[in-house]
This record gives C-alpha cells, sequence and structure tokens, in this order.
C-alpha cells in the first residue's frame, strides 16, 4: 500500500512554513543564534538553533512547544480542507521532551501548570475540536514512529486520514546535559564532517495529513510508499549499523522497491561521533554494490536537533526535493569524515537532476530506529 500526503506544515528557526525552511536550506543558511532564554555564561555552549517567538528578549515563557503544534496541526488541517472534520480525525504527535520546559519555568518561576497541560489533547482539543489525540515519545524517532502507525491506522481500516505532528522546545535541564557530556562542546552541528563535536538543539515543530490513496480530492504533496521501525536496545546511546540497516532494508521491502531506486537519503546526522558512524557504516551496506548510489544529505547543520520532530522535518524536506529536483546541501561540510568515503555526500551546492524516490532515517537513543520511503505524487 501507499499513502497520500494531502497538506504539510511547519515552523522552525529557518523559517514558519515548510518552502521558507527547504529554500533557507538549498541557500545553504543556519538557524544557530547565540542562547536567547538561557543564561550563556552557565555553559560551554553558547548557541542553539531557537525560535525566535518570545515576547521579551531574554525571558522565557511555558507552552512555546503546544503553540507550535496547535498552529501546524490547524494549518494543516485547513490545508487539506479538513477543518470541519477535526473531531474525527486522529492526531499522532511524536515528541522527546513534550512541554518539559514549562515544567522547569513552573518550579524556577512559578509559571502556571497543571498536569493536564503536560499533555497535548487538551490545547488542541479547545483551540482545532481535536477530539483523538495520541502522543509517542520514542525519542529522536518519535515523530516518524507516529507516521508508521499512522499508515496502521489507515491501512487497518480504522480511519482514512490521519494527522502526523511533532514538535519539541529545548529544555534547559537537557540543554544543560548535552552541554556537560560532549567534550569539546560543539558550536554547531556538523553532520558527517571529520571534525565534527555532537549535537546541538534545535526547536519547531511540524505536520502532515496522512491520507489513504485516492480520497484526497485536492493537491498532493508526495506519496508515502513504507515505513519500518524497530527497536533493537543494543545500547543506551550508540547506534548499532547492523539494525540500521537492517531497518533501511525492510523499509525497501515494505515500500516495494530496490536499493538502486532511492534517489537521495536524508541521514538523521546529528553530528555525534557514534551516530554519523554508524548510519555510514549501515549505507555502505545497503547501498555499497549500487553505483553510482543515492545523495546524501542531512538538515540539522541548518535546523538543529528538532528531537521528537525531526525525522517529520526531514520527510517534508525531502517531499519538497522531489518537487523542485534539488537536494538541499550538508550545512558547513568541509572535511567528509573518512568512513563515509564512497558514499555520495552533498556538500556546497544542492544537487539536481530528476528525483523520484527518497529514503528519511531516524535514529532515537536505546537503539530506536525509524526509516521512511517517499516518492513524488
Amino acid at each position: 500500500m501507499s499513502w497520500d500526503i494531502a497538506a504539510m506544515s511547519a515552523v522552525g528557526g529557518l523559517g514558519s512554513t515548510p518552502s521558507e525552511i527547504y529554500r533557507a536550506l538549498c541557500a545553504g543558511r543556519t538557524g544557530l543564534a547565540p542562547l536567547r532564554a538561557f543564561e550563556a555564561a552557565n555553559y560551554r555552549m553558547r548557541h542553539a538553533y531557537e525560535i525566535d517567538d518570545r515576547a521579551e528578549p531574554g525571558r522565557d515563557e511555558p507552552f512555546r512547544a503546544t503553540r507550535w503544534l496547535v498552529r501546524v496541526v490547524g494549518d494543516a488541517l485547513r490545508e487539506a480542507g479538513l477543518q470541519d472534520r477535526a473531531a474525527d480525525i486522529p492526531v499522532l504527535v511524536g515528541t522527546t521532551l513534550r512541554e518539559l520546559r514549562s515544567g522547569e519555568l513552573w518550579w524556577r518561576d512559578g509559571a502556571p501548570l497543571t498536569p493536564a497541560d503536560l499533555h497535548f489533547a487538551r490545547a488542541l482539543r479547545e483551540q482545532l475540536g481535536v477530539r483523538r489525540t495520541e502522543t509517542v515519545a520514542s525519542a529522536c524517532a518519535a515523530a516518524l514512529y507516529t507516521l508508521g502507525l499512522a499508515t496502521d491506522l489507515i491501512e487497518s481500516g480504522i480511519t482514512d486520514t490521519v494527522v502526523v505532528a511533532g514538535t519539541d522546545a529545548i529544555a534547559e535541564s537537557s540543554f544543560g546535559a548535552l552541554d556537560r557530556v560532549q567534550f569539546p562542546s560543539p558550536r554547531e552541528i556538523r553532520p558527517f564532517d571529520a571534525d565534527r563535536r555532537g549535537m546541538v538543539m534545535g526547536e519547531g515543530a511540524v505536520a502532515v495529513v496522512l491520507r489513504k490513496r485516492g480520497v484526497h480530492a485536492g493537491r498532493v504533496h508526495g506519496v508515502v510508499r513504507g515505513v519500518e521501525m524497530n527497536c533493537d536496545a543494543s545500547h543506551p546511546t550508540v547506534p548499532d549499523p547492523v539494525s540500521v540497516a537492517r531497518a533501511i532494508r525492510h523499509a525497501h521491502r515494505r515500500s516495494g522497491i530496490h536499493a538502486a531506486e532511492v534517489d537521495f537519503v536524508i541521514v538523521h546526522g546529528s553530528g555525534t561521533h557514534h551516530n554519523d558512524l554508524a548510519e555510514a557504516r549501515a549505507l555502505h551496506d545497503v547501498f555499497g554494490g549500487v553505483a553510482p548510489g543515492p545523495w546524501i544529505t542531512s538538515i540539522k547543520g541548518g535546523t538543529g536537533h528538532t528531537c521528537g520532530g525531526s525525522g517529520l522535518l526531514s520527510l517534508i524536506t525531502a517531499v519538497l526535493a522531489l518537487q523542485c529536483g534539488a537536494v538541499p546541501p550538508i550545512h558547513a561540510l568541509t572535511r567528509p569524515m573518512p568512513e563515509a568515503a564512497g558514499l555520495r555526500l552533498v556538500g556546497g551546492a544542492p544537487a539536481t537532476g530528476t528525483l523520484r524516490t527518497a529514503q528519511i532515517n531516524a535514529i532515537g537513543l536505546g537503539g530506536i530506529n525509524a526509516v521512511a520511503v517517499v516518492e513524488a505524487a
């Protein structure tokens, strides 16, 4: 089976729409900026990929992740002409941190907070009329996990339409933990670069409307061919390249394609030593016999690591790349890591040509892997 992408919406440090973010990535721009709400003197990392939407510079606000989520889900429903059906459509939300930052502000400053505020369901119900919300918190693969669950809901006949979304705002406890464990500390994310130092957090929200093929009468942005998920639990933090390669192969099998049909891959590409090494090994394993092989890119050098929603943000970038015939480059790729030799890394300028099929990887802590395959509409 396959499923239509009937609408797309996103907001992040690079823009407030999918097309704005995609154009910024193709132009080589980055959302990296000095810390806006945390006291920079407390940390070795002094930069992040934040959304600059706070009413008072330097003063943080609660419920930003919820605010972005409501916006992108609402925009996606309206684009698909489904705003009047919101009560009937399941909304699946992938996240890593939920509203952890709001909890921090409650503890530190006494900001208002109730237990119901920690779940996104109430805001979606009160502001959009959504009645069926499920939240998946499977680390950095969360949004692609929700995409896989959405395909199951449609294939099983439970529904013909699902909204798939992801959202995360930077929490200071998470930012501080990364600051302590990464040494030397990274200033930016440099995926697949020999001089990469680690991951820097980003912010954003993204949503797509996924529909059964042929149900949507309006514009179809792209087609999801298949999604594969696994959880090997082989190590708390280090991905297993064998398991990643297995997820890729199973995604190809679910999608009814061969490795040679993949035109480009948007890797997880978090810029950490172990993630990029594991992904490079998995890509060599799967595509080693394919000539010339797919283009390989990552968007995190431009967007930062947007945590639970990162896989879905990569997916809408892939859909736009299929539409426009241009794969955004890896930001700040100046010296590719030796382990990536033989892979067609996109650096400097977009890779252009006729593009039909794309693969998207998302890798989370604890061996949580998700791989999606999309094709042009």
